[in-house]
């Protein structure tokens, strides 16, 4: 007999009449572009509109070549494996992130090497990668070994977090420098825009997101992009696996099932067509949260540089504590009874078990950010009536605090 066990729901899940975090707008060409993949039959990866997705976001973010995967985790593991990550070597990637890009480093027997993010605008720190690559890196047979772990260092993967871009020109320097492969993890981010460029197209290969709560979604799914033709051709052949010949069954090397489906990708393709929409209206609610909350004691703001478009995914803010009266958790507890969805930053992955004999550079900034942090609604399809109730909210547990 088969116990049947209830889902339970996850901590601070959105319950009837609860604000959302961040939930996808299906309002435009989805239900008419689903319905063809339905009434033609083409529900598998085989489809027209896998080809037609991977050429819009191609020529979105300015890159030559698109390969859809079924999710950004497995377009991350996939662009590792185009570029020869494999056991022994090491990937260097920001200490505060989603778990995603440091699980696909491992699947490949690498190691991730965290460095800590930067204070102003908590991306991976350009000057401590730089601090590690020179001081505790040496170059032995034409290899460039940490000295500490005896393992070879061979990428960068920095992740462009909430939406905001990392200063590419200095990571890609360094890469050059040092003769190391860079991935962008830009599953955040599309839309983004780094030095007048959108993000996707700066570095060896990019990698995007399309699950439910990015900013264009599939349901699910992931892509890579790269200028590069060979790498391109490399990524498609490992996603569909690495079949070699089209009609006989034959297989030289491990291959993965990694491609996507003509039903994501019609979705994906009427998410695209909004996507510049989408992106206006994250950054109009940014705006407004940082107008009404920047003269509340112990609300720290983000921020955005000069040279970067941020996409805003999920607006964040910083709680001191000690000036706030309570902590990050405290308001979120609060915005809850208040019918507010909230959720902190990740754990900083450096102190979790599943990363257990990775290397850390450094991370003092991405704990104090990780304690401090609340990421608040941010839906696409927010109201302005919502978004007043969530700063009022604000207040207004903050108040109850202090009286």
């Amino acid at each position: 007999m088969v116990k049947m066990i209830k889902e339970k729901s996850a901590p601070g899940a959105p319950i009837k009449g609860m604000i959302p975090l961040s939930i996808p707008e299906i309002r435009g060409n989805e239900w008419v572009y689903v319905k063809e993949c339905l009434d033609t039959g083409w529900v598998s990866s085989v489809g027209s509109y896998v080809d037609r997705f991977e050429a819009v976001v191609a020529k979105y973010v300015g890159a030559r070549h698109a390969v859809a995967c079924a999710s950004g985790t497995a377009a991350l593991h996939t662009a590792l494996l185009v570029a020869g990550i494999g056991p022994g070597d090491e990937v260097i990637l920001p200490a505060l992130t989603f778990a995603a890009p440091a699980f696909a480093v491992r699947y490949t027997g690498a190691w991730p090497v965290f460095v800590d993010i930067d204070p102003n605008y908590w991306q991976i720190d350009i000057g401590r990668i730089e601090e590690f690559l020179v001081g505790e890196c040496r170059r032995v047979r034409g290899k460039l070994i940490n000295t500490r772990t005896k393992r070879t260092v061979k990428a960068i993967l920095p992740v462009h977090l909430l939406g905001h871009p990392v200063d590419m020109d200095a990571v890609m320097a360094l890469a050059r420098k040092f003769g190391l492969v860079v991935i962008e993890d830009a599953a955040e981010s599309i839309g983004a825009e780094y030095k007048g460029r959108k993000v996707g197209s700066h570095a060896d290969m990019a990698c995007f997101s399309f699950n439910g709560n990015k900013i264009v979604t599939c349901g699910g799914g992931g892509m890579l992009t790269t200028g590069n033709k060979y790498f391109a051709e490399r990524a498609r052949f490992l996603t569909t696996q690495a079949k070699e010949d089209p009609v006989e069954y034959i297989h030289h090397e491990v291959g993965y099932n990694y491609r996507m489906t003509n039903v994501q990708a019609a979705i994906g393709l009427a998410q695209m067509e909004r996507l510049d929409e989408f992106v206006g209206r994250k950054r109009n609610f940014a705006s407004v949260y940082a107008s009404r909350l920047k003269d509340i004691p112990g609300i720290g703001l983000a921020r955005e540089a000069s040279w970067a478009r941020a996409t805003c995914w999920l607006y964040t803010i910083l709680v001191d504590k000690k000036i706030f009266r309570m902590s990050s958790r405290d308001l979120m507890r609060g915005l809850a009874a208040a019918g507010i969805q909230s959720r902190p930053l990740w754990h900083p992955l450096h102190s979790l078990k599943a990363f257990k004999g990775s290397y850390t550079a450094s991370a003092r900034v991405a704990e104090r950010v990780y304690d401090q942090a609340l990421s608040v609604p941010s839906s696409t399809g927010m109201t302005s009536q919502e978004q007043d109730r969530v700063i009022r909210a604000i207040c207004d547990v903050r108040a109850s605090k202090r009286s």
